[in-house]
């Protein structure tokens, strides 16, 4: 069945988005294993960008921003239009374009800064503002088309993976504002857990809809 079929567009287009996630943890997980040896509890992933593999992690950063898009189109072929979808699949594409930002603008790691959240360069300080606002923007489109899910008949079955991980992703945000003061230490894990929740949430509903007939 061709692409110019919307069905088979969006069949395609979530299969793309599962295969796209799950190529994005295995990266990360070898990348933990490789040098310089990051710490997964201490230290933000994006560090992994920084080192002898950054250049893998880069790649990985543009992949999460192609896996984005790919489940933009299939959300957007499926179900009834509003506009609480709309404007989740605008913030969720938001949210992939900050990811490719984060592929040309390296994170600061071992200059003496008085948080992990903080930066003392330029090219750090877009990393900074770019990883921010994809959290935050990804975060509010979960929240807002699992809110149209709800709602969605024939993506009914997904909805109970798709609250489960936006509550992942609340919790790791939340995490992610106290390892600012009172958790210095945790933030790579409190990161992890927020963006646990969105890949999740990609996975579970680009399942959803590819098993739709």
């Amino acid at each position: 069945m061709p692409l110019t079929d919307p069905l088979a567009l969006r069949r395609a287009s979530a299969l793309v988005a599962m295969i796209g996630v799950v190529l994005y943890v295995l990266i990360d997980v070898v990348l933990q294993l490789l040098p310089p040896h990051y710490s997964p509890i201490s230290e933000a992933e994006s560090n992994l960008a920084v080192g002898p593999y950054g250049w893998v992690m880069n790649l990985n950063f543009l992949g999460r921003a192609v896996f984005c898009v790919a489940i933009v189109v299939a959300v957007h072929l499926t179900g009834l239009p509003s506009r609480r979808k709309t404007a989740g699949l605008v913030l969720l594409l938001v949210g992939g374009v900050s990811s490719a930002v984060l592929a040309f603008f390296p994170t600061d790691v071992g200059i003496a800064v008085s948080s992990t959240l903080q930066t003392q360069t330029p090219v750090g300080q877009v990393h900074l503002i770019a990883a921010t606002t994809g959290f935050i923007a990804a975060l509010l489109a979960l929240l807002l088309l699992t809110s149209w899910l709800h709602g969605c008949d024939v993506l009914r079955h997904s909805r109970g993976w798709a609250t489960l991980f936006v509550g992942l992703g609340i919790a790791g945000v939340l995490g992610i504002v106290a390892s600012a003061t009172v958790l210095p230490g945790y933030l790579g894990l409190v990161e992890r857990v927020c963006l646990l929740g969105i890949l999740g949430w990609v996975f579970a509903v680009g399942d959803g809809i590819r098993r739709l007939r």
